[in-house]
């Protein structure tokens, strides 16, 4: 491994204590950034959930619960619903808000790591995780273990950041993630650091059909992609076969 990525690898590791710094305006930041797009995105990922009732749920990165809680209000009733994130602040305010919302009877969240789930092997029908696999080292030992949680016949649903087809727009784009995506974060967050990182990791992650191979090296089957808003994000969507 050469330098260079040897401290990016670091700085994954480390990526959740960015978000244990910057959770009191993640939200805001989810919803300025994406001008309010991301309602959209977790709106499609519970649309692809499939139309079955009384399933298990599990959101992993599941930060301050956006997406966990956007599932059950799209997706029908869950009879079990589980996030987890290595950032304890994220979770205390996942936890705030499941109070507010009047889920709080509805919903578990748990501080463990996505590379070794703690959770029992095939307890789950849906296993979610949204802008959380690029900050993984190695996210096929992830999707390994979340193919392990699942069981036969579940589905696992992936939204993550992708790039443009189109060039222009690729370039367009680039421009603002490696220019007006920081100041932005930095403005409103105070964090200096924090949105160069999360930057940089869309660029260099593996999207379209580099991540499908990612999913179907982990096992899973029936692999598809969802590319949204003009390609800037991408749903993947897999199945743990049966037997």
């Amino acid at each position: 491994m050469d330098t260079n990525q040897g401290r990016y690898t670091e700085e994954k590791k480390k990526a959740w204590k960015i978000f244990d710094r910057i959770y009191k305006k993640y939200d805001l930041l989810n919803h300025l950034l994406s001008l309010g797009f991301d309602f959209h995105w977790r709106k499609k990922l519970s649309s692809l959930t499939g139309g079955k009732k009384d399933r298990s749920l599990l959101d992993l990165a599941t930060g301050t619960g956006d997406v966990l809680f956007s599932l059950i209000k799209h997706s029908g009733r869950f009879d079990k619903a589980v996030g987890v994130d290595m950032s304890f602040n994220m979770l205390s305010h996942a936890a705030r808000k499941s109070i507010k919302k009047g889920k709080s009877d509805e919903v578990d969240f748990i501080l463990g790591d996505a590379n070794s789930i703690p959770v029992k092997t095939g307890s789950f029908d849906i296993a979610t995780m949204a802008f959380g696999i690029r900050n993984i080292s190695e996210p096929v030992i992830a999707l390994r273990d979340i193919y392990r949680t699942l069981a036969n016949g579940g589905r696992v649903l992936i939204l993550e950041f992708s790039l443009p087809g189109n060039k222009f727009l690729k370039w367009v784009h680039l421009v603002y993630l490696r220019y007006f995506l920081p100041v932005i974060g930095r403005l409103i967050s105070g964090d200096i650091e924090a949105y160069r990182y999360l930057n940089k990791t869309i660029e260099v992650f593996p999207y379209g059909d580099k991540f499908i191979r990612l999913m179907e090296d982990a096992g899973f089957a029936e692999c598809e992609k969802f590319p949204l808003t003009m390609g800037i994000v991408t749903i993947y969507r897999g199945v743990r076969p049966n037997g």
